[in-house]
């Protein structure tokens, strides 16, 4: 059923609908005192819910906000005060206008705002200004909730220009939104900023915050750990090492897409997914590193 939710992975589509949400369940699991993760179709999504009131990582889709609303209420009675989006994608900022309208400060990097600001929706309309952060930074940003520092901060071109990861530094809890799928090829939306380079970059500055008892909340996937991120960037650098070797033989873009052999130990161990599979992350890949 996992690998189901992400057929919904990029929220552009206009045949996107209630119907279509109609039977998706939101899932709760609890990580530690006041932290959970919430699955349903698209990103996973953070909650800290504490004395403080309540802090949102991501948001899905739109038709999704009713469900997360009363998944939320049932983990706390307090107001939500903040959303942050990890990124621009729809399956992460779907439900951001509808949280506005429950009176809840979007927070996201500034490329997350220019970028829904300025990119139509595939039915060639524009965002509504209530589906824009109201708060954006460049860097780094902290908030105090719930007992402990938050810690935001950006890295650049990694599965696009404007991700975000979130560190909550007293419950050792990592949210990496889409810098890190648990058991997949990642995506690298080459074409919103995103880089192999970056992508690689992120997930090791993620690692420099952790520790072995970190728990880490995928931007897609299960719940994972530092052995997990480490395997995963191992994968990674791997990829880069082979692809750029066919690169510096002079191996065509097509060449490097049918060959099978430069992906099979990963894809045997299951990376290879419906979304990215085995020769678009080759093509992914030689794209970037070309």
């Amino acid at each position: 059923m996992h690998r189901l939710t992400l057929l919904f992975l990029i929220g552009f589509s206009t045949t996107i609908n209630a119907q279509r949400f109609k039977d998706v369940t939101i899932t709760t699991e609890k990580l530690t005192e006041h932290i959970y993760m919430l699955k349903g179709a698209g990103g996973n999504v953070g909650v800290s819910a504490g004395e403080d009131g309540v802090f949102v990582i991501d948001d899905q889709f739109a038709e999704l906000t009713d469900k997360i609303l009363a998944v939320i209420k049932d983990i706390s009675d307090k107001p939500i005060h903040y959303v942050v989006n990890t990124h621009w994608h729809g399956d992460h900022t779907g439900g951001n206008t509808n949280m506005t309208h429950q009176g809840v400060k979007i927070i996201a990097h500034d490329n997350v705002r220019k970028r829904l600001e300025e990119t139509p929706k595939r039915d060639n309309t524009m965002r509504s200004k209530e589906a824009l952060p109201v708060i954006t930074f460049n860097d780094k940003l902290s908030v105090y909730m719930n007992g402990e520092q938050v810690y935001i901060f950006h890295v650049a071109h990694a599965h696009t220009d404007g991700d975000s990861l979130l560190y909550f530094t007293k419950s050792n809890v990592l949210h990496t939104g889409d810098t890190y799928f648990q058991g997949w090829y990642p995506y690298i939306d080459l074409n919103s900023g995103g880089s192999v380079n970056g992508y690689i970059a992120a997930v090791k500055k993620g690692l420099s915050l952790i520790n072995n008892d970190t728990i880490i909340i995928p931007g897609h996937g299960n719940i994972s750990n530092k052995k997990e991120y480490t395997t995963y960037l191992n994968m990674l650098e791997t990829l880069k090492t082979t692809i750029l070797s066919e690169i510096k033989k002079g191996q065509t873009e097509e060449q490097v897409a049918t060959n099978s052999e430069l992906t099979k130990t990963f894809d045997d161990l299951g990376y290879s997914w419906n979304f990215i599979n085995s020769e678009k992350i080759r093509r992914t890949f030689y794209k970037s590193l070309k």
